[in-house]
Order: C-alpha cells, then structure tokens, then sequence
C-alpha cells in the first residue's frame, strides 16, 4: 500500500469505534476496504486511492476493557475538500467488524495547512522574540561602539604641549578644561567636542592663553586631587565656572545624565574661591558641593563678556564712619536705577522658589541657595557679598549676619526690621 509523504497531506480524518467485542488492528483496516469496495466508485476506490498516494496510511489505535473494543481511526488525504468529506463519511457505513457489532463516528476532518499556519504563526513570535532579545541590543551595541569609534578618532592634540583636545577647543566661545585624556575621551563619547586636558597637575601655559580668550569651565574629580587642581588654576590663570563629579567618582567614569547634571551644577569661580579659602583643607570640597546643589542656571547675559578682569569702581562712594557716630545710621547706600531694574527682576524670578541669590559687587551670581539655608551660608562667608535677594521675610538675626560680613543690601518679598535699625540697606517688594 502506498503511504502519503507528511507534507503532500491536505487534510486528516478523524474518527472514533466502538465494537461490541474483541478484534484486532486488522481485522478493522480489512473491514474498512472490504466494505467500501465499489460504493464510492472507481474514481474514490480506496485501494486505488492509496496506490496513487491520494490517501495516506490508515492508522487504527484500539484498546480493549470488559470484552469490548474502543479505539481511533487516522487517515491522511490529499485529495480536495469534497473528496476527504465523502471517503470520512462513508466509514460510517461500516456496522459489522468480524463477528462483532461495530459503530464508527467521524469526529473531525482536519485541514493539515491550518495546523501549518498556526505552527508558522508560534514559530514566527518565537523567532522575533529572540531577534528583538538578542539581535536588536547587538546591533545597537554595534552602532554605539561605530559612534563612539568616530568621536574618539575626532580627538586632538593642542599647543606645543600636544594637550589632548576636542576638535572644538579652538572655534568654540566657552571650553572645559578637564585633568587627563581618558576625561576628554568620555566627554567626546557624550557629545562634548569642546575639552581640553592639562594632562597633570601643572597649568601648562596653552590653558592660561585660552582662558584669556575663552569662558573656562574646570571640570575635575570629586576627590581632593580635583579640589587641588582648582586651587592650582585659580592661582595660574582666570577660569569662569567649577564643576565637580560626584564624590569619589573621576570625570572619565561618569554617564551621559551625570556629566550634564554636573555641568548644570556649575558655580561661578568666585564663590568657589570663597569656599576653598574660608573653608578648612579638608571641608573645601564639601563646601563647593554644597552650593552646587542649588544653582542657578547661568544665562548668557550673566557670562563673563570681558576676560580682562580689573577691580571695578564702587557704584557710589561709601562713607566710612565710626561706630555710634549718626553718620553710620543716616547716610546709606541707595539702589541706583539699573540696579533697581535688575534686582526687581531677579525678585520676581524667585517668587514661589524660596531661594535666594547672593551678589558680588559686579552684580555676578555667586550662587542660589534655599531660604532655609541662607542664614549658615552667610555665616561661612566672611566678605565678598554685595547683595542678597530672597524669597522670604527679612528677620532681625539674618540683618546681623549680614552686618558682620558688611553686605550693602538685602532685597526681600518683605521686612520685620525697618531700614533705619540697621546697617544693611533693607528693601521690600513694595518699595520697586
């Protein structure tokens, strides 16, 4: 007898016996040729079906329980639709298996290509699975490692000193200067193209003329050696800006969100200086980071214009007068117009902040800080201050800190000391 190949089959019939009795798996194929011979016609012979290979091998499973058989019938077809549905219904014509009484019920014609389809479907999931688990993050690993390929063959060497560099150092208005190569490196993968190294801890002299001519950002290690090396460039050269990593973490280390958040967190030098000389060896570092955490993002109108830095003439002439003398009491500071304009302004800015703005004489930021701390930063300082702006009510203690330390005005949303009990020129958002 021919045998259908598995995957010429179309459709599979299936279906169930019940025989009063005991027979065997042949005895049940010899009843299904035997008694369909000549009903269907020479055309659905099953005999001559199976020698073409239209019909599979016929599969009978039985068991035997209490004198009584049961069992299933399997037969693959590969003949169309109509076809299978006439051969599967005439097994039910079958009523007499050997000597015993038998019934066979089809249960089902199954179409082979639904089966297939739905296998195609599963396999078809499991593949993109594991193409989006295992191929996708590959290819982006590749694409990554193409980029940062490219970025790192964009470095450069500057000066004399072969300073390693960013391809931007020389066109760009403002520069970071970093401690080593691999910093550079790491800023490059993230898109900064503007690092400059002074490869040790000696200022070579290319960084002094850059900063001359650029706005200079250090950018260094949260460790003590970064604390040195600003130290070391204050003393050198004129920088603009400081930024710190994290504690204990180097530049060269940090993610793409950890170098932007501490680029953000940049103070201006000044206020660093003050830090690092009235704060203990080994309190600097934490102080700088202190007032990194509230800072307040720098416009481009509060940049340094003028890298020429000389001592720039009091606004007004202040009065020195001897304690107790009326002079001291009587004669103020007064804002002048401008300075009214801009500190109305930087008030209106902090309104619902509850921040505050400390001021050099330039009427630089030197650093934003919450209310809540304004009184113990004021306490670290010893001068410098030109003014305070704040989110808040002035209190009588914070005017005496700011006495000691010689501020000229503290601006607020309001007052309970009056102007004339202090030293300190006191004025009030009603007063703009």
């Amino acid at each position: 007898m021919g045998k259908i190949s598995p995957v010429s089959a179309k459709y599979i019939i299936h279906a169930s016996i019940n025989i009063e009795g005991v027979v065997d798996r042949p005895d049940v194929i010899g009843a299904i040729f035997g008694q369909t011979e000549g009903l269907l016609g020479s055309e659905l012979e099953l005999r001559e079906l199976q020698r073409s290979g239209r019909i599979g091998r016929i599969e009978v499973e039985t068991e035997t329980r209490s004198g009584k058989t049961r069992g299933s019938i399997v037969i693959p077809s590969s003949l169309d639709k109509a076809e299978t549905a006439i051969v599967g219904a005439a097994l039910e014509i079958i009523q007499r298996i050997g000597p015993c009484n038998a019934k066979i019920l089809v249960s089902k014609i199954e179409d082979v290509r639904v089966s297939k389809r739905r296998y195609v479907i599963e396999r078809a999931k499991e593949l993109l699975k594991n193409l989006m688990d295992n191929v996708m993050p590959d290819s982006q690993e590749l694409s990554d490692e193409v980029a940062y390929s490219v970025r790192v063959m964009e470095i450069t060497e500057f000066g004399k000193a072969r300073l390693p560099a960013g391809p931007n150092v020389e066109d760009s208005d403002e520069i970071i200067v970093v401690e080593g190569r691999a910093d550079v490196l790491n800023l490059l993968k993230h898109g900064f193209k503007n690092a400059i190294a002074i490869n040790g801890t000696s200022v070579p002299p290319e960084i002094v003329t850059l900063a001359d001519k650029k706005i200079v950002t250090a950018f260094v290690d949260g460790d003590r050696g970064g604390e040195l090396i600003i130290q070391e460039l204050m003393g050198l050269t004129e920088i603009d800006f400081v930024c710190m990593a994290p504690a204990g973490k180097e530049v060269e280390e940090l993610t793409k969100k950890e170098i932007h958040k501490a680029l953000r967190g940049k103070i201006a030098a000044e206020q660093a200086k003050l830090e690092l000389t009235q704060s203990a060896p080994n309190k600097g570092n934490d102080k700088i980071k202190a007032a990194m955490n509230h800072p307040r993002p720098v416009s481009k109108d509060q940049r340094p214009q003028n890298k020429i830095r000389k001592p720039l003439p009091s606004q007004r002439p202040i009065t020195k007068s001897q304690p107790g003398s009326s002079e001291s009491s009587e004669k103020k500071n007064e804002l002048t117009d401008a300075e009214k304009g801009k500190f109305s302004e930087m008030l209106e800015t902090l309104i619902g902040t509850r921040g505050a703005y400390i001021l050099d004489e330039s009427q630089n930021i030197l650093g934003k800080v919450p209310v809540t701390e304004l009184e113990s930063t004021i306490k670290s300082l010893s001068s410098g201050v030109y003014a305070i702006i704040f989110d808040g009510v002035i209190e009588k203690m914070l005017v005496s800190e700011c006495e000691k330390i010689k501020v000229q005005f503290l601006i607020a949303m309001d007052s309970k000391v009056d102007n004339g009990q202090s030293a300190v020129t006191i004025v009030t958002a009603d007063q703009f």
